[in-house]
């Protein structure tokens, strides 16, 4: 499938949003030991304090980025996301040469000013990430929202955050009707 903006690409960004959508997912080494750095971005997330936070993430930044076998990227957490006529801007990520990549993120709603919700958070950094991996891990010279590239984040997310599993006896009974 192909987003509505793959018809305004030349052949050659066409040939990179293909291969771009032909990568599902992106296997973490042992993702269950990632678990405490997910608590504590949890925990900072919670806190509302930008400095602990921007810490947690850079962490589990640096951890995801060493499990994968790329270099990591400068991470920043801002506090208000800016906001526009369409929209708010969740989080960024810009490379130049010569220059370390950056990842930023923002912790807050445009309108209240809140704390956005920790799988929100999470998700925005890790689409983020996903740049950065879609530039070093698959070597990719354009980084295109695909298909691929979401279904790319979701599985670091659930790697990340496992779905519960439900035990046979914990499950509802089924009731018939008559």
């Amino acid at each position: 499938m192909t987003f509505d903006y793959y018809d305004n690409l030349s052949t050659a960004q066409q040939r990179v949003y293909r291969m771009s959508d032909g990568v599902a997912a992106l296997r973490v080494r042992e993702p269950h030991a990632l678990a405490p750095h997910v608590e504590a971005l949890r925990l900072a997330l919670a806190s509302g304090e930008r400095a602990p936070l921007e810490d947690a993430t850079a962490r589990l930044s640096d951890s995801l980025c060493e499990r994968l076998d790329v270099a990591p990227a400068k991470v920043e957490v801002l506090e208000v996301r800016p906001s526009f006529e369409t929209g708010e801007l969740h989080g960024l990520y810009t490379r130049a040469p010569g220059r370390r990549p950056r990842l930023q993120v923002w912790m807050r709603t445009a309108r209240h000013a809140r704390v956005v919700a920790f799988r929100t958070y999470l998700r925005t950094f890790l689409h983020e990430l996903c740049h950065h991996l879609d530039f070093l891990l698959l070597e990719l010279p354009h980084s295109f929202h695909t298909e691929g590239f979401f279904k790319r984040e979701s599985s670091l997310f659930h790697q990340l955050v496992p779905r519960p599993t439900t035990s046979p006896s914990r499950r509802r009974p089924r009731t018939s009707r008559v």
